[in-house]
């Protein structure tokens, strides 16, 4: 029943529009952040995703640069194609989020491990 009447008015659930924010935050820094290739220097198909550094405090772990990390590198290589265009990559992720409307960062993250 909701989900017909967000899709419908084209509204974000309160999660995805925390992704929304987190990926906006991600590709606005994104210079702040090693991609895998250039920590280990190797050329491997997810050679463009964020190295997640290694760490066992929590407190790190639900930070927004951790979280954001894990949450940019499940995002659709679709999506990706657009870091360097904000515009074009908030459009993008926008269509997404709405068209599988997630209503947890887990369900997202698990979604787009199967994708």
């Amino acid at each position: 029943m909701w989900e017909g009447l967000f899709k419908k008015l084209k509204i974000l659930p309160v999660p995805c529009q925390y992704i929304l924010s987190v990926m906006l935050f991600m590709i606005d820094n994104s210079n702040k952040f090693l991609t895998s290739s250039e920590v280990h220097g190797f050329h491997t198909r997810s050679k463009n995703h964020f190295f997640i550094p290694a760490t066992n405090l929590t407190s790190v772990r639900k930070g927004i640069t951790y979280s954001g990390i894990k949450m940019y590198n499940r995002l659709p290589n679709s999506i990706l194609n657009h870091r360097n265009d904000r515009k074009k990559f908030k459009n993008e992720l926008y269509k997404y989020l709405l068209n599988n409307l997630f209503y947890s960062v887990e369900e997202f993250l698990e979604f787009s491990r199967e994708n």
